[in-house]
Parts: C-alpha cells; structure tokens; sequence
C-alpha cells in the first residue's frame, strides 16, 4: 500500500482528544467579573458620596437609621463569611458533610441578612422616606438594594452548589465552583464594610 493510500485509510478526526481547557482560566475569568463588580461599586459608591447630603427638606440619616439593627444585619454577613471559611477547610480534608453543614449555616446567615435588610427598607418605604423622596434615599436604596441583590443571587448560587456538592461530591469541578463563590462571597463582606462606614456610620455620627 503507498504512502498516499495509507494516509487516505486513516479515520479523519475532527477535535482534539487531550484537554484543551486552560489551567486555572475559570479562576481568572471570575477575577476579571470581581473587578468590574468593584468598578460598579466604586461608581455607586462615589455617586453616594456626592449625594448623600441632598436631603431635599426631607429625613436625615440620623432621623432614619437604626445603627444597632444595622449591626446585627452586619454581624450576620460577617458570621455567614467565617461559616463559609469553615466550609472550604472541611472541603480540603475531603469531608463532605461538613461542608454542607457549614453551607448550610452560611445560607441561614446570609438568608437573615437579607430578612433584615428587607425590613428596612420596608419601614422607610412605610414612613415616606423612599427612593423618591430626595437624591440621598435614591443614592442609599441604589447602593445598599444593589449589593442586597447580590447576596441574593449568591445565596441562589450557594443553593445550588449544595444541592452540586449533595449529587456528586467534591469533586474537582464543584471545588472550582466552591472556590470562584468563596471570593465572591467575601468580596460582599468587604463591600458592606464600605457601605456599613460610609452609610451608616458617618451619615449618624457624622
């Protein structure tokens, strides 16, 4: 048989057999989502700053907010952040159980973050002071509502990792995805911290 015969007999192919996927490229897509995420929260966060002061005649934050509530919705975002570290630390040992215990507890956590929040808003909306009542509650409903939708979607995020994590284990695809919802998951305790100062600390004692 020649040589032309021999390579016409062979089977075509058509993709490549061996792993094309990059290393470690989900981690850096994910960094790339978390900065533009930060660039929206600076932009939110510098339009606060420059309106925070546009009462219109209406309600200050020292006539809205109730800092003791806000600390204890803080404190509930801050503990779901540790019970979530707990978590990654039962995911390195291979222990899955415990992993989907401390998820659990970091759902719990971040679902009465949220309760709170809503409630808040509630009650200002129910004394008159709602977004369209002056440039500083359309600011303050924007900034906080905007980062109270993302724990939101991280707690759907989170839901459905565990129900991942309950099927099929920890195995290497659901440890990226654990891993790419623990930088977003902290990433939100870091931009609380910002609204929980600029907010609501300085616009009470200030």
């Amino acid at each position: 048989m020649s040589d032309t015969q021999a390579v016409s007999a062979e089977k075509p192919t058509f993709y490549l057999t061996e792993e094309h996927h990059p290393e470690n490229s989900t981690m850096l897509g994910f960094w790339i989502y978390l900065m533009s995420d930060c660039l929206m929260f600076a932009v939110l966060f510098a339009t606060y700053a420059v309106l925070g002061r546009s009462y219109a005649a209406g309600p200050s934050p020292a006539d809205l907010f109730d800092l003791q509530l806000v600390a204890i919705n803080t404190a509930m975002l801050l503990f779901s952040s540790i019970t979530y570290g707990f978590a990654m630390l039962r995911m390195e040992k291979g222990d899955k159980g415990g992993t989907l215990g401390w998820l659990v507890l970091t759902l719990l956590f971040g679902l009465a973050f949220l309760g709170i929040e809503l409630y808040e808003f509630h009650h200002l909306i129910h004394e008159g002071a709602g977004p369209q009542r002056s440039a500083f509650l359309s600011a303050f409903f924007t900034l906080v509502g905007t980062h109270g939708l993302h724990v939101t979607f991280g707690s759907i995020w989170l839901v459905t990792l565990m129900v991942q994590v309950s099927k099929y284990g920890l195995i290497e695809a659901n440890r990226r995805r654990l891993m790419c919802l623990s930088m977003f998951w902290h990433f939100l305790d870091v931009v609380w911290i910002g609204v929980f100062s600029l907010v609501y600390l300085i616009g009470v004692l200030g």
